[in-house]
């Protein structure tokens, strides 16, 4: 009986020393908490990490960088002196039926920019059959006043280009732009 005995102890010691599987959710939910929960934890590790270098790497740097602005959007107006010695130009349109234009042009310049004043002085003649040639070769149509912005431009271009050598024009208004039509 003793080996009976021995034999059902060892059966019995074994079946004790080994825990039996547990089954279904309840094994599953324990190990899929367990890698939740790394994940989460190596997720806040990773964030931590790289806020702590950017502030390192960042601390020579200023918080914004600066925002060149281009002179076409400077929120100031330039300054400038203007030329209002052109004096009136009368001509016609190109149009089939031509359209009388009267035009009255100031011619703005860098502010206290004396070689810019001397040289519209000495090509005002030069200055003024443009304007009188320029015009004459423009629809009624052409002169309305949405076109203002796109003939100031124009005007401002040719004779910076092909009037003034030393001088440049800045800007260019109207004291007057009439079309009348006949």
């Amino acid at each position: 009986m003793s080996d009976d005995m021995e034999g059902d102890f060892g059966e019995d010691s074994g079946a004790g020393a080994a825990p039996a599987k547990k089954g279904g959710v309840g094994g599953l939910l324990p190990t899929l908490l367990k890698y939740v929960a790394l994940a989460v934890g190596a997720i806040i590790l990773i964030v931590t990490v790289v806020i702590i270098t950017m502030n390192i790497m960042g601390s020579n740097k200023p918080q914004q960088a600066a925002i060149p602005i281009s002179e076409d959007y400077k929120e100031a107006a330039e300054e400038l002196d203007w030329y209002q010695s052109l004096g009136e130009i009368q001509t016609r349109s190109s149009d089939p039926t031509p359209a009388s234009v009267v035009v009255n042009i100031f011619l703005g310049y860098k502010k206290d920019d004396k070689i810019t004043s001397t040289e519209i002085t000495a090509q005002r003649i030069p200055i003024r059959d443009f304007l009188r040639n320029y015009f004459a070769g423009k629809t009624a149509d052409e002169l309305t006043p949405r076109n203002e912005e796109k003939l100031k431009i124009e005007i401002r271009n040719e004779i910076n280009d092909s009037i003034l050598s030393k001088a440049k024009i800045r800007k260019i208004s109207f004291d007057k732009l009439n079309v009348v039509q006949q």
